[in-house]
């Protein structure tokens, strides 16, 4: 059976793959349909037949660019039980020589820099340029991660008894589980797995189903260096429904951390699920940031901060700038120059250079911006730059970015829309700006 928003969703999907367009997509490893469940190295791939395909959707123009074969229960079991016996192997390995294969791996990402850096735009829509800029976060955290296996530090502590001493030691926890969202397909994943693998755990990696061939082409990185290492079972992949893995996972004893990033309302429910077996949880959920411009502000340098804040990735990052906190003697100025400098962005095809705003991820992206503009006038704000329909009509998902005018921090501005949509609004005083900036339920 079909939902509605299914059925709306696929009236914009060109349904002929456009795999060919993009020759990188080979360079990677990627193909046309691709195993989307990993155990570790380059021989443990498991198989695609009898196994639900999952269309990856380019938000480019809406056509399907592959298909993955997602991850089975019986796969699951198998990758968490080989990978919990890897862990009792790999943690003795010493810290400094398990940096050693985080460096390699580093290496082998560098070579790839640029085909990796389209993929993300591909599958998720930000421009090559930040696509780039986010392979290099995986370089950077592979930097600070081989430098932290030889700073795994303990304190050492006088004892009051004769001849002891006391002292701290970490230890490895065991299997980390590592869901990721969209937004970062990539340096999320880095973010975790290189700390992970130094600190001596191993690893299941759930990407989202909307970015599963950033997850492959990875894996795919990560296992010419296993195997090239003679390794196994220490950074395994399994795409698959967040029902499926995802639950498992999570209630799963043998996986002592889970480490999400996503929405907060997800975020609640692990958070639950992790302490009720005692496991730990590391959660990045939403956001709802603030730039705060008074009135001895350089407006230029403003701007420029605010515009990138607000439409960088579409406005699809926990870290997005969604509101504008402005002193009342110099809101108005603010206000027209950002209109100014919103007509000048170039919406289009993030793989193209000069485009500055890609689309968003998918048509449920457009329906929440959508339901934003319409709420925020109905409690009273006015639009002051973008259209009454968000939606731009060309194939893929396409929107005009949206400045709201509001007295303050309206029902809907307390809710994070994950678009870009920027709320601006004024303060008389430094001290009624810290007020506003802090009456949302958000931590960013």
């Amino acid at each position: 059976c079909t939902s509605s928003y299914d059925q709306h969703r696929f009236e914009h999907i060109n349904q002929m793959t456009s795999y060919n367009n993009y020759p990188f997509l080979a360079e990677l490893g990627i193909k046309e349909i691709n195993s989307g469940c990993c155990a570790g190295n380059s021989e443990s791939w498991f198989g695609i037949d009898d196994k639900d395909l999952l269309d990856v959707i380019t938000p480019i123009d809406g056509s399907v660019i592959a298909q993955v074969a997602m991850t089975s229960l019986e796969d699951y079991e198998a990758v968490v039980s080989a990978c919990h016996q890897q862990f009792l192997d790999w943690r003795t390995v010493p810290a400094p020589k398990r940096g050693e294969i985080v460096r390699q791996i580093g290496i082998k990402i560098r070579e790839k820099k640029e085909p990796l850096g389209k993929l993300v735009s591909l599958e998720m829509g930000k421009t090559v340029q930040e696509g780039l800029g986010e392979v290099q976060e995986v370089i950077d955290i592979v930097d600070f991660a081989v430098g932290l296996s030889r700073q795994l530090y303990g304190f050492t502590m006088k004892s009051e008894r004769p001849d002891h001493r006391m002292y701290e030691q970490y230890h490895p926890l065991g299997v980390v589980g590592i869901i990721s969202a969209f937004n970062f397909p990539m340096a999320v994943w880095s973010w975790n797995a290189m700390i992970a693998a130094v600190c001596g755990d191993t690893m299941i990696w759930k990407p989202s189903s909307h970015t599963p061939l950033c997850g492959i082409a990875l894996t795919h990185i990560v296992n010419e260096v296993m195997t090239e290492n003679n390794l196994n079972n220490i950074m395994a992949l399994c795409v698959g429904k967040g029902s499926v893995v995802g639950e498992q996972m999570v209630n799963d004893g043998r996986v002592p951390l889970i480490s999400m990033t996503g929405s907060t309302e997800m975020g609640r429910g692990i958070a639950v699920k992790t302490a009720q077996r005692f496991a730990r949880s590391i959660l990045e959920l939403g956001g709802n940031n603030s730039v705060i411009v008074m009135d001895d502000a350089d407006l230029d340098l403003a701007i420029r901060a605010i515009l990138f804040g607000a439409i960088g990735t579409s406005g699809q990052r926990c870290t997005s700038t969604r509101r504008v906190i402005a002193h009342t003697s110099i809101i108005e100025q603010l206000q027209s120059s950002l209109v100014k400098a919103y007509a000048q962005v170039t919406i289009g095809n993030p793989l193209e250079e000069g485009i500055i705003m890609g689309p968003v991820v998918n048509e449920g992206a457009i329906a929440d911006l959508q339901n934003a503009v319409d709420e925020v006038q109905k409690q009273g704000g006015e639009i002051v730059y973008g259209e009454e329909s968000v939606r731009i009509e060309q194939d893929g998902f396409y929107v005009n970015p949206v400045i709201a005018r509001v007295s303050g921090n309206l029902d809907i501005v307390k809710e994070e829309t994950f678009a870009p949509l920027l709320y601006i609004m004024p303060c008389d005083s430094i001290e009624h700006a810290l007020q506003l900036n802090n009456e949302v339920p958000q931590g960013l």
